[in-house]
């Protein structure tokens, strides 16, 4: 097992250099810079072409996009991620001030998915063909195929102007302490929403994964000798469909991560969304390359995870 491990976060580090390599220099493809960005703001100045020269130089936009990605990599070796062109702050510290919101509401929204997609799972496999499974089928394409967006508005006007249940934005009451009760009724739609497209994921998979355990001949000898149906399909059967479920774990990471994008914009959720989303409409690079770096090493630490978890739910999984 230790062996593996290591070998898969010596595989990671050129698999998240080749990441920093290709975002920065999609970045650049990106229609103007900094400097550019910051126009509409100052348009009532006329600059001309030598102060805008300056400026560009002051922020360091004015070398080769070769010398200034490695500039950004030696950042990166010396435990930072730059510096941010708009704020001048560490890039490392912003996004550590904003990523435990984000983590937040991503793993609850992957728990809720989990639990609740797993769970509508069972049932439809137990009730295979019925009325529940083909609803639950419609309900899983519905919600799988629908945008987030679109329950998120939806969310707002029924849950919080029609019916106000839970707030319309932010993570906790403005002027108030944020305590844990708070963030949590803040948390609840937002997450809800984010992971409504995991249930379906979920429920899909696990229906699947059932309904091919559970016509095994061990499950028929398990009923023969008389347990009882719940501690089959819990103990017996659902361990060993687990391991797609698993599988789903990590493929659902970098959805959920991306479509928190939206989600906290929507929401007004102070996490890596709403940084991220500013940082590409001000095009301040170093903020995109050091989003995108911890991103995708959130990814990749997910799906190590996932791949250690195979062993723990099937025993007969080893790993040399």
């Amino acid at each position: 097992m230790r062996t593996y491990i290591l070998r898969r976060l010596a595989i990671s580090v050129p698999i998240l250099l080749g990441l920093t390599l290709v975002t920065f220099f999609f970045a650049e493809l990106m229609p103007g810079d900094f400097v550019d960005a910051l126009m509409p703001t100052t348009s009532i100045v006329n600059f001309t072409p030598e102060q805008l020269e300056a400026m560009r130089e002051s922020y360091g936009l004015n070398k080769p996009p070769i010398e200034r990605y490695f500039i950004w990599l030696r950042e990166l070796t010396r435990g930072n991620l730059g510096h941010s062109l708009a704020s001048g702050a560490p890039v490392r510290d912003e996004i550590l001030e904003r990523l435990p919101a984000t983590l937040q509401l991503t793993a609850t929204s992957l728990l809720f998915g989990i639990l609740v997609g797993t769970s509508l799972g069972i049932v439809a496999a137990v009730k295979q063909y019925s009325w529940v499974d083909q609803l639950l089928t419609i309900l899983g394409f519905f919600w799988i195929s629908t945008p987030g967006f679109v329950f998120a508005i939806g969310g707002i006007y029924l849950f919080s102007l029609k019916l106000p249940i839970f707030p319309t934005s932010g993570i906790t009451n403005y002027g108030e302490e944020a305590s844990l009760l708070t963030r949590l009724h803040h948390m609840v739609l937002p997450a809800a929403v984010l992971g409504l497209g995991t249930v379906a994921s979920f429920m899909r998979y696990t229906r699947s994964s059932m309904l091919e355990v559970i016509r095994q001949d061990y499950i028929t000898v398990a009923r023969a000798k008389g347990l009882a149906e719940p501690a089959i399909l819990l103990t017996h059967a659902l361990r060993n469909a687990l391991i797609p479920v698993i599988t789903i774990i990590g493929l659902d990471i970098p959805y959920l991560i991306g479509g928190a994008v939206i989600i906290e914009y929507i929401f007004a959720w102070p996490g890596m969304g709403t940084y991220s989303l500013g940082a590409i409409s001000s095009r301040d690079y170093p903020v995109i390359m050091g989003v995108n770096f911890m991103v995708a090493l959130v990814v990749l630490m997910s799906n190590l995870v996932a791949d250690i978890a195979y062993a723990f739910a099937d025993p007969r999984i080893h790993y040399e």
